[in-house]
């Protein structure tokens, strides 16, 4: 059963204006529950945590059933391997503080060019710190690939964490996670998994992946502005958290500094939810492939995430044969549409005679919101020798985009071009 556009867009109040949405890599509109899930915690529950009360006690409530439907998205062991907080910097940021107690002067950190600097310079300060050394692992700038022989020379001995990303933010580039997992346990590292990109387009199994460390952020997902981390229990049980004195001393709280987001929990809750409806509704065709190993909301969930790829490989198709089309357009990362497993719908390109600026800016004038720059993903810019030349343009569907909008992507751009 494909998805249904008309409904799916129906569940998303901006979608309404005469407005193309492709820059969904840097922020996804926000889904009608979330929205519903926001407003009711403010009117009905709005309190601080712990109160001998009945709206603090609701407010408990919704956090905690938030945190329960995070830990089905990821499929997470337990609800206490789910750490919620502001963003997935923010996070990465404050866990690796925790983790450099693991670590002693000397030890090697592995980083990639590939990785959204999120997931680079909170290791690389950490490294400065320690006393630390920090390998780079190279992307090819032909395929926007991993270099997967330059990652296996990194992973030698005296290495203790290797991060890396699900999917590229830049270049839309799906990782081969679980051969990089298996090859960087063998080598003794612990591995850091930004999935901030990935996550709206596919499922997630962090039990499958038998990553360490996983992080996403909401707002990627059809939700509001929050990030949520997965960590294995027992290095988030032994790892020393930066806390106040009162604050839990067991984990996920432990982790949780200060007063949380809560109506923006509850939007993540909302956002799920959504993602639970689409199951239900589209995703039928993928039952059988999860009803032996899930059941309830997790197997909902990961319905949901196939009929949501199955339905952007078609969108990817689309996007490629229109790029590939623009004269003297030059596109950056994978560009084969008979292996689109190895994509995420996130398209970089740039234009002959025309700065990624210009070109943002003639799209957006025309209706069609895109991003321009590096998107902090300033390795990849740099190793593209893009940086000091403005950078790229860059373009993201999801499944609420449709094949129409592709279109009007195009005939912009042909217009831009003729200019």
């Amino acid at each position: 059963m494909t998805l249904d556009s008309a409904r799916i867009r129906k569940s998303f109040p901006a979608l309404s204006r005469p407005v193309i949405f492709l820059d969904n890599p840097g922020g996804t509109q926000i889904a009608y529950q979330s929205l519903e899930r926001i407003q009711k915690y403010l009117v009905e529950t709005n309190a601080n945590h712990g109160g001998n009360f009945p709206t603090s006690r609701a407010s408990d409530a919704v956090i905690e059933q938030a945190r329960a439907a995070a830990a089905d998205f990821l499929n997470a062991a337990r609800t206490e391997e789910i750490v919620l907080g502001p963003n997935m910097t923010t996070l990465t940021f404050r866990i690796s503080r925790a983790m450099g107690a693991l670590f002693k002067p000397g030890d090697t950190l592995v980083v990639t060019r590939l990785d959204h600097d999120a997931n680079v310079t909170p290791w690389v300060r950490l490294a400065e710190d320690q006393q630390l050394r920090i390998r780079t692992v190279d992307f090819n700038p032909a395929t926007g690939m991993l270099d997967l022989d330059d990652l296996k020379s990194a992973l030698s001995d005296g290495v203790r964490l290797l991060a890396v990303g699900y999917a590229s933010n830049a270049l839309g580039t799906v990782n081969p996670l679980c051969d990089i997992i298996d090859v960087a346990h063998q080598a003794g590292a612990l591995v850091y998994v930004d999935a901030v990109q990935y996550a709206p387009h596919g499922p997630i199994d962090v039990q499958r992946l038998d990553c360490d460390f996983l992080v996403c952020s909401a707002y990627k997902f059809f939700g509001p502005h929050v990030g949520l981390l997965y960590g294995r229990y027992d290095l988030l049980d032994n790892l020393r958290a930066y806390r106040v004195r009162p604050a839990p001393a067991a984990p996920p709280g432990k982790f949780e500094t200060g007063t949380n987001n809560f109506e923006g929990i509850a939007g993540l809750l909302g956002a799920l939810e959504y993602l639970e409806w689409l199951g239900k509704e589209f995703g039928a065709d993928f039952y059988d492939l999860y009803s032996e190993e899930y059941e309830g909301r997790r197997l909902t969930l990961k319905q949901a995430m196939s009929a949501i790829r199955s339905y952007e490989y078609e969108l990817s198709r689309k996007m490629l044969d229109v790029l590939h089309s623009i004269p003297g357009l030059h596109l950056y990362g994978p560009d084969n549409s008979r292996h689109l497993e190895n994509r995420v719908p996130t398209f970089a390109f740039t234009l002959e005679n025309h700065t990624p600026d210009e070109a943002a800016t003639f799209l957006g004038e025309r209706g069609i919101n895109v991003w321009n720059g590096n998107f902090y993903a300033l390795s990849v810019t740099e190793r593209l020798g893009l940086e000091d030349q403005g950078g790229l343009i860059r373009v993201g569907a999801v499944h609420y985009n449709t094949l129409e909008e592709i279109d009007r992507l195009a005939e912009a751009l042909s217009d831009l071009v003729k200019r």
